[in-house]
């Protein structure tokens, strides 16, 4: 244990004394240090400034952590072809797959913050962080908010010897004979299955779920009549509810699809509130200067508003989505509890 000594003691309390002195005030003290912190600030905020203005000075690589041609695939490319017009130096696509988008995801989190790595994100990541808790990494830690891109609309369809034909039916049914009816999906986590258990908690139904590896297998069983029901993307779909092989009782956005505009909305069909979407997003790697980030949202906002862009994506059933860097963190922080309040209640869990 150390002691003071009498000389050390005094010592220590003459300074105590001279600090709290009212000719020594604190302002006074600070004083300098304040001065070499302002002037340290001011240095990066002219450091990040001269970044911005610069960048990109070579390629941007944008990592999509799924398979190659699918939706984020397709989606990455047209922003990345269109950012790469806007500023100057290509954005390249590097598809990197695998453990359900955690392997390309964790990538990027350990890329160096620069502006030059950048990650094509879906609502997969927000529900993964609670359906895949032990991740090597965190997203809302991890990550800074970019730019959305868009949003697609899933459709629920049925198959027409279940007699179902609106969700007044549905859940009359499913009511009645709770467990009864079945649903399919691509797999457990994916969009498909959220929003098929999303809507059974706020319908407060209860329908088996079948967990298929892969939407093809999901889709074939839904129209082959071995399955009832499931929810899909409203384009892959729509053709097969025109020709009648499935019926279409609504679909899940806010507003009523333009591919499939005679159909109702969940919400509007009686489940109010409801909205389940495929969303699409650009994240960066936690301490990308705030100017690269801007510059960066700035850009992508300016394609998604474009009247051709929109024309285009609303033939595809998606709808741009502009917003911020800070509104976009706030979307992502309310995605991820909406999807850990489905996962706890319906005890969802990964195989």
């Amino acid at each position: 244990m150390c002691r003071m000594t009498p000389s050390v003691w005094w010592t220590w309390s003459g300074a105590l004394a001279k600090w709290n002195d009212r000719d020594t005030s604190m302002t006074q003290l600070l004083r300098p240090h304040s001065l070499f912190a302002a002037l340290v600030l001011g240095a990066v905020a002219m450091s990040s400034s001269v970044i911005a203005q610069s960048y990109p000075t070579r390629p941007v690589r944008i990592v999509v952590p799924f398979a190659a041609g699918g939706p984020a695939d397709v989606y990455a490319r047209f922003i990345g072809q269109r950012m790469a017009d806007a500023l100057g130096q290509p954005f390249v696509v590097e598809n990197k797959p695998g453990a359900g988008s955690v392997i390309g995801t964790d990538a990027v989190a350990k890329s160096i913050p620069d502006g030059y790595t950048l990650l094509l994100m879906s609502n997969s990541q927000t529900v993964n962080e609670t359906l895949i808790p032990n991740k090597p990494y965190a997203l809302m830690r991890d990550f800074v908010a970019v730019a959305p891109i868009n949003y697609s609309d899933l459709v629920l369809v049925t198959h027409p010897g279940t007699g179902i034909q609106n969700i007044a039916d549905l859940i009359k049914r499913a009511q009645a004979q709770p467990g009864k009816l079945n649903y399919a999906s691509s797999g457990p986590g994916t969009p498909y299955h959220m929003a098929a258990e999303l809507f059974k908690s706020m319908a407060k139904i209860d329908v088996v779920h079948v967990p298929y590896k892969g939407s093809s297998g999901a889709r074939s069983d839904v129209l082959g009549g071995q399955v009832d029901m499931m929810f899909d993307a409203v384009t892959t779909m729509a053709e097969q509810v025109k020709s009648g092989k499935v019926r279409a009782i609504a679909t899940s956005g806010k507003q009523r699809s333009e591919v499939l505009p005679d159909v109702p909305t969940l919400s509007e069909a009686g489940v109010s509130g409801y909205e389940a979407t495929i969303w699409l997003g650009l994240l960066a790697p936690k301490g990308t200067p705030k100017p690269v980030i801007d510059k960066l949202n700035e850009a992508v906002s300016k394609i998604s508003s474009l009247p051709e862009v929109s024309q285009l994506w609303g033939k595809q059933g998606a709808v741009p989505m502009v917003m911020t860097p800070a509104v976009f963190d706030k979307y992502l922080l309310a995605d991820v509890s909406k999807w850990a309040g489905v996962i706890k209640s319906a005890n969802i869990k990964m195989d």
